[in-house]
């Protein structure tokens, strides 16, 4: 169980400051808030009622203008706060938990591992990392981090006009570990659903279509492969992977999660990407530090990855290396 940080009086020095810190975020954002509010209703107001003279405006707009003098000094505010609250409070509460933990809030999965791991099918146009931790599980070390990648397609319409629209790849986290065991070939574990099975058909039916030498792999246990679409460059590997054990323990560890997580084993390495929709190892805002869940969230997270190396099994290298 983890300790609770408000019961640590090293950090309460700290905490305090930062309460400080954000009260004052707080209340820049209200009165920036509050004269832009009241800048569009006057301007909507004398709109209405059609009055036409300029300098019945001026008001409104200064009003405007000095809101977004102050919005100019919340992100810097919000900024220095923010570095302040991972570096001297959260770093502290991870450490205090796991003694071997190296937190890097401005580090990530690098874009190529992101696209090494073969993951996704697509490549980002725009991608964003951050909040790294790495850590070791007796002879597992491990890492994972937040990533939030997207790619962008074009349309023309028939008068010329070009449309951008941005398209999610994927949001969350990505884990990965050592798994003892250098692959010969790629094995790919992702969601089943409507796209992977008509892609599946097109493979078996039009082998042209199949280019990357990845084939459908079908293993023995029907939850699992009705759960996961299961492709690899290399069948025999795959099931060597794919025990009967590893399969309960990924449809374990599938089952703690709200959106299908996905797995790459490739290289000596397992990936798993677990689509999150929230922001997580960010300081709050709208509650002190002592009194928001998101610090009880974080260490849920951290613990949650930990324990994949005991629901996986990593630890038992039934396997050498090579």
């Amino acid at each position: 169980m983890a300790a609770d940080f408000r019961n640590d009086p090293a950090l309460q020095e700290v905490i305090q400051r930062l309460e400080i810190e954000r009260k004052a975020i707080v209340a820049l954002q209200g009165k920036a808030g509050l004269y832009a509010l009241t800048g569009i209703l006057v301007l909507i107001g004398f709109g209405l009622l059609g009055i036409a003279l300029f300098w019945f405006y001026i008001p409104a707009i200064a009003a405007l203008i000095y809101a977004f003098t102050i919005y100019l000094k919340v992100t810097p505010a919000y900024r220095a706060y923010r570095h302040s609250f991972k570096a001297n409070v959260l770093t502290a509460i991870l450490k205090s938990n796991y003694q071997d933990i190296t937190f890097e809030p401005y580090e990530g999965l690098s874009l190529e591992e992101f696209q090494s791991s073969q993951l996704f099918s697509h490549t980002p146009d725009r991608y964003d990392t951050e909040d790294r931790i790495t850590g070791s599980l007796a002879k597992t070390n491990f890492y994972f981090s937040e990533a939030d990648a997207s790619y962008k397609t074009e349309s023309t319409d028939s008068k010329g006009n070009k449309t951008e629209t941005w398209h999610e790849i994927f949001k969350g986290i990505i884990f990965t570990a050592d798994f003892n065991k250098n692959f010969n070939g790629v094995t790919l574990i992702r969601p089943e659903d409507i796209g992977s099975s008509i892609a599946d058909w097109f493979a078996k039916a039009l082998p042209i279509f199949n280019s990357s030498g990845n084939t459908k792999v079908l293993l023995e246990d029907p939850e699992f492969n009705k759960t996961f679409s299961t492709h690899s460059t290399d069948q025999i590997e795959a099931r060597y992977i794919l025990t009967p054990s590893m399969m309960s323990r990924i449809l374990a560890l599938n089952q703690k999660t709200k959106s299908t997580i996905s797995l790459s084993f490739i290289a000596s390495r397992v990936y798993i990407a677990f689509p999150i929709s929230g922001n997580y190892f960010e300081p709050p805002l709208k509650k002190s530090i002592p009194e928001d869940t998101s610090i009880d969230q974080d260490l849920y997270i951290v613990q949650f990855m930990y324990d994949i190396v005991n629901e996986l099994d990593l630890n038992t290298r039934i396997w050498g290396k090579n």
